[in-house]
């Protein structure tokens, strides 16, 4: 299984070169390769500051001898007007880090402050945020990373961490008991160990489901928070739960209030706008 720093460091050799190709020629074109120089990062906007050390790491990837100084650290809040960090090394590693850099802690940051909202509301409360697979090929990992930062859980990373039987899956396969079964086979001849979690439509799938059991998690999608107290009865804490659909900053508090152990927000990350922030040179 790949670790979190071996994917990270595969996005940004991908994303360096699909920025950089044969060469930064505006660069190359007007400043010395051996011109040095400083520059900070601005911030415009209030928020949760995601990205810092994603940052540091696309630096360091083009220059390992960088002088690199946080004045925040990820997950704290920021405010306009403040520096987030100074860098200090050779011009052409500044420019030609600059976008990636900016592109990855103003979508970071834009998740974490947009999580963070949701968190807030949920303190006090059982109830924990979960986000989705809704998110932008290839970038999941810094999406998920900065859904972290701003407070919330990682539901699944992808298709191979958790078996999720939904709504397709289920009419493929023949039902819901059907799939239940085939898929707890699965995992006890092939995957030891791997959660299995069913979505249910309506108060007689959760009841089915119950009555078969061979599920860890059972999702409630698209119930009303009305609804959802009725399905909890039915459960009567036999399985994790998991609320999803329509849950917005507007009713996540409602949804909490029932108890229900998890709440999937897929908006945290495809509603979320990218923060205010900007990188600006130094003359030393």
């Amino acid at each position: 299984m790949t670790t979190y720093q071996q994917a990270l460091t595969f996005l940004i050799q991908n994303a360096l070169q699909e920025d950089t190709g044969d060469g930064d020629h505006s660069t190359l074109s007007c400043i010395s390769p051996d011109a040095k120089g400083k520059a900070i990062l601005k911030i415009k906007e209030e928020g949760i500051v995601a990205g810092m050390e994603v940052a540091e790491r696309i630096f360091r990837h083009v220059q390992s001898d960088i002088v690199f100084t946080a004045f925040k650290k990820d997950g704290d809040v920021m405010s306009i007007g403040e520096t987030a960090f100074e860098v200090k090394a050779r011009v052409h590693t500044i420019l030609q880090c600059e976008r990636l850099v900016l592109n990855c802690m103003q979508r970071m940051s834009g998740i974490a402050s947009l999580t963070s909202k949701y968190t807030d509301l949920l303190k006090g409360y059982h109830t924990q945020l979960l986000d989705t697979r809704k998110t932008t090929p290839n970038f999941r990992l810094l999406e998920k990373e900065a859904v972290r930062i701003g407070g919330g859980l990682n539901h699944r990373m992808g298709l191979y961490d958790m078996i999720m039987l939904k709504d397709n899956h289920i009419d493929y396969c023949g039902g819901i008991e059907k799939a239940l079964d085939k898929a707890y086979t699965y995992v006890q001849e092939k995957k030891p160990g791997l959660k299995i979690e069913i979505e249910t439509r309506s108060l007689d799938d959760v009841k089915r489901v119950v009555a078969f059991g061979k599920a860890d998690r059972i999702m409630l999608d698209n119930f009303t928070p009305e609804q959802l107290r009725e399905a909890l009865k039915i459960i009567n804490g036999k399985f994790e739960t998991e609320a999803s659909g329509g849950i917005n900053l507007g009713n996540v508090t409602a949804y909490a209030q029932t108890g229900v152990d998890y709440v999937s927000v897929g908006a945290v990350i495809h509603h979320a706008v990218s923060a205010d922030l900007s990188l600006k040179a130094v003359l030393i």
